[in-house]
């Protein structure tokens, strides 16, 4: 007797593996810090993904493209975002415990609602705006400026929320005409040259077969992750999935103990839960406003006829 599995819970299955693909990307690349420099495992990480994502774009025939003119400049501040997103959370990753780093990246989808009204002009109403302010409460009780456990590292995970909500709207103003797997395979390279140039800045360190293969690792867990978030997206209500992207948290705090011997406190767990509290209450007003704006157009469309 076979089991049915509905599109829903298929989507949320998808999103909970890529959020642990994700974390095991994390962890490898946390692993790498004792073999290699941040700047030489971002360079040499970006050299594989380079690889397999130009593999990718050769079979879809979109290796070769020329941006329309229109797209250059949102094309070109999304490589920033990319680049300046992952110097800054790869150094706070390879300095503090990962579940704090993964807790502090999860204000991310606050941050981008917030940018958008400000730079967008889009539409936020003053229940997510309570939400925003209390899942940035969170991160200050994850972060505690102040304590002991405060150092310059969890500023530099703050500053990559802010380097990737840049590239996040930046991705938004992107037209049709611009494939997703070109975009990626740009920024692929983009990282890579800025990690290869970075890492004349600091002490090249022997590249060990372990350091490889490790890198090797992260980059096939990070298309892993990429390819079911897109799964994720493209079966059953994004509403219902996109909330198990909060499992990230419970796959960071594991692996942390089990890898790292991490084992968070008192207040990260609270401010994570309040981050993902906050989060997840943002989502659901956000689609609830679409649905009734569309339910609204249909309305007015009926009254018309």
């Amino acid at each position: 007797m076979s089991v049915q599995i509905s599109d829903n819970m298929r989507g949320a299955a998808f999103m909970s593996i890529s959020m642990a693909a994700f974390v095991i990307n994390d962890t490898t690349m946390k692993l790498v810090a004792e073999h290699l420099s941040i700047f030489q495992a971002m360079f040499l990480r970006g050299v594989f993904t380079s690889i397999l994502l130009a593999g990718f774009c050769l079979l879809k025939g979109v290796l070769t493209l020329r941006i329309p003119k229109g797209d250059r400049l949102a094309v070109s501040l999304r490589l920033v975002g990319e680049v300046g997103g992952a110097v800054f959370y790869l150094t706070a990753l390879f300095h503090m415990p990962i579940a704090n780093a993964t807790a502090i990246l999860q204000a991310l989808p606050l941050a981008v609602t917030l940018a958008g009204a400000i730079f967008l002009s889009e539409a936020v109403g003053w229940r997510r705006y309570l939400a925003i302010s209390a899942g940035f409460i969170g991160v200050i009780m994850v972060v505690r400026p102040g304590s002991d456990g405060f150092n310059e590292f969890s500023v530099y995970a703050i500053i990559a929320v802010l380097f990737i909500v840049l590239r996040d709207l930046s991705t938004r103003r992107l037209s049709a005409a611009v494939p997703s797997l070109f975009v990626s395979l740009l920024t692929s390279i983009s990282v890579m040259v800025v990690g290869a140039i970075l890492s004349f800045t600091t002490e090249w360190r022997p590249v060990t077969a372990e350091g490889i293969s490790l890198l090797a690792l992260a980059s096939l867990f990070v298309i892993f992750g990429y390819q079911f978030s897109i799964m994720a997206m493209r079966v059953g209500d994004i509403s219902f999935s996109s909330p198990f992207r909060y499992t990230i948290l419970i796959w960071a705090i594991i692996l942390g103990f089990v890898v790292f011997g991490d084992i968070p406190d008192s207040w990260t767990i609270l401010g994570s839960l309040i981050i993902v509290g906050s989060g997840v209450y943002t989502f659901y007003r956000e689609r609830y406003v679409i649905r009734k704006m569309q339910k609204d157009l249909v309305a007015n469309s009926i009254e018309r006829t």
